[in-house]
């Protein structure tokens, strides 16, 4: 399954691929083969870039993003995760609950693992859910120029929904509410809603 919103960086270089091929076998043309090729890698590249596999979701609080946790701070109950070129681009829900609020942020774009990243192109989203306020913040990094939403305020989404994506490297934060604790730890791998980060010491789990 590929990502919403994914279709023209899939379509145009297979397009290109198909048109070159064609001329090659029309025209006998080596040159019009050799044309393809780079598209051929291209195409390929946004098929593995723009996946977007269909995913269980995991027991308490999920991560929203494929990568590496980059930052976990248990006292101040938040956690960077970083996505480089090769994971899945599509952010989930950690819990259920309802948007209360999305604000878009512009700004630059240094490398998402940086600390000057926290200046970055960003889309803050709430969610409200039974056991408090969750924050998930996508940034974009060097790479993504385009941060993009699935829901839109009002929304209720199940844990482990998808909320949106970012297109190439980026990272997403996320800020817990009282009462839930992180259990994931710096270095660790983790997959958007199925990994789990944190517990919830009161509520469902």
């Amino acid at each position: 399954m590929l990502a919403r919103g994914s279709a023209a960086f899939v379509l145009l270089p297979a397009l290109g691929m198909v048109a070159s091929l064609a001329a090659a076998l029309a025209f006998s043309s080596v040159a019009a083969l050799y044309a393809g090729l780079p598209l051929g890698v291209l195409f390929l590249f946004a098929v593995v870039f723009f996946r977007d596999p269909e995913r269980v979701p995991g027991r308490g609080v999920v991560s929203p993003a494929d990568g590496r946790i980059l930052a976990a701070d248990p006292d101040r109950r938040t956690l960077t995760v970083f996505m480089n070129l090769t994971n899945v681009h599509v952010n989930r829900a950690p819990w259920a609950g309802r948007i209360s609020r999305m604000t878009y942020s512009p700004g630059g774009h240094a490398p998402a693992y940086r600390a000057e990243a926290a200046r970055n192109e960003r889309l803050e989203t709430v969610l409200d859910t039974d056991v408090g306020q969750f924050r998930i913040t996508q940034v974009a990094g060097v790479f993504a120029r385009r941060i993009v939403p699935y829901r839109r305020e009002g929304d209720r989404v199940n844990k482990g929904a998808r909320v949106g994506m970012i297109r190439f490297g980026s990272r997403v934060e996320l800020a817990l509410p009282r009462g839930v604790r992180i259990v994931a730890g710096v270095g660790d791998r983790v997959r958007a809603g199925e990994t789990t980060v944190a517990e919830v010491d009161r509520g469902p789990r």
